[in-house]
């Protein structure tokens, strides 16, 4: 009983040290505890720097399923619990900031690649277009049909690509424009022949 009054009256930064302590030790239950008390924080610091909710949700939830995984590397005698979490969340909000760039450069180059006219007119991919596009994908050099999935199916970046295959950044660069000026080639020769 006196044990317990002990560790109610606990000042704050023992309280602090304990959960931290808790969490690093995988307690599901101290997930719980540091999830109800930061998860604000970092909802609000990845609200500020996105505007989106969506996006600062989503950062929040990424932020606190990568700690929970990573707690391993948390040491609770070189940081505090908190400054770690905004660390990894502010991680977390570059990728978003990252991802949201390749976005705007991927719709850019559809627009100086397909003209205006070209997206009213033409039709929705259909099941014959699919298959198409998988078929030429496996007709691909296999360095190049590597590195057009993992840039579209993986949604890694260049450098990203060029880190994993051990590729220069230019050839990464090159296999993309390639095969998908390839790829719209044969599109275009598939969609110009009679039916």
């Amino acid at each position: 009983m006196i044990e317990e009054d002990a560790v109610d009256a606990a000042s704050p930064p023992h309280r602090e040290a304990a959960l931290s302590m808790r969490f690093a030790a995988g307690d599901e239950r101290a997930l719980e505890e540091v999830y109800r008390r930061w998860s604000p924080v970092v909802y609000t610091l990845a609200l500020r720097s996105l505007g989106d909710r969506s996006d600062a949700e989503d950062v929040t939830q990424r932020t606190f399923v990568s700690a929970w995984t990573s707690r391993g590397s948390y040491d609770p005698d070189k940081g505090r619990l908190s400054t770690w979490l905004v660390v990894i969340a502010k991680r977390r909000i570059a990728d978003t900031h990252e991802t949201r760039t390749r976005i705007r450069m991927l719709q850019d180059q559809l627009q100086r690649t397909v003209s205006p006219e070209e997206l009213v007119v033409a039709p929705t991919a259909d099941l014959g277009d699919t298959i198409l596009v998988a078929s030429e994908l496996e007709r691909l050099e296999p360095d190049a049909r590597t590195v057009i999935r993992m840039a579209f199916f993986d949604d890694l970046s260049h450098q990203e690509i060029a880190t994993r295959l051990g590729m220069p950044l230019g050839t990464v660069k090159s296999h993309i424009r390639r095969s998908l000026s390839r790829l719209r080639t044969r599109l275009e020769v598939t969609h110009a022949a009679p039916r």
